[in-house]
């Protein structure tokens, strides 16, 4: 199954690539953006291309994966949104970053939304889940915008997570 560019006003996202390999490891080493989604941990380049491998594989076998988030007009990637498996059990979730300097632009909460409505609409999900750190307030409020609502708080490895969901309406 082959998935589709995805378009917004001001993003284009397509599904991540090994060309974006240097981009996203970019990102991911990142100081801002590594604090909370990698659990500050400094990832190699290895890691950040064996997740573009399983984004493909998640894509060819499910139609769905990880985006490449990029601006309109522009071939560079300026972030990712997508869907990734977390936790123990295995979980699909809905993930997303953005570089810092595209922070307080509302694009990380446009690239949200339009993953959620592509997942509803093309892909059939009936229920997305998205998850982060409880000092992350910053993924809550793109959640909260992206229409999503407050599930749950647990502790998972010993860090204090908070789950928001939305269903299909």
């Amino acid at each position: 199954m082959s998935a589709a560019v995805v378009e917004t006003a001001r993003l284009q996202m397509r599904p991540l690539a090994l060309l974006d390999l240097d981009g996203l490891h970019r990102l991911f080493a990142d100081p801002s953006v590594r604090r909370f989604l990698l659990d500050d941990q400094i990832v190699p380049r290895e890691w950040t291309e064996a997740e573009i491998i399983s984004s493909i594989k998640l894509f060819e076998s499910d139609g769905h994966g990880m985006w490449a988030v990029c601006q309109k007009g522009e071939g560079a990637l300026i972030g990712f949104c997508g869907f990734r498996f977390f936790h123990d059990p295995p979980e699909l979730q809905l993930l997303y970053g953005i570089a810092p300097e595209y922070w307080s632009r509302g694009l990380t909460t446009e690239a949200a939304k339009a993953m959620i409505k592509y997942a509803f609409s093309e892909l059939g999900f009936t229920r997305i889940v998205a998850s982060a750190d409880a000092p992350n307030t910053a993924s809550f409020r793109v959640m909260e915008k992206a229409g999503m609502k407050f599930e749950k708080r647990v502790t998972i490895d010993g860090r204090d997570t908070i789950y928001y969901t939305i269903e299909r309406p």
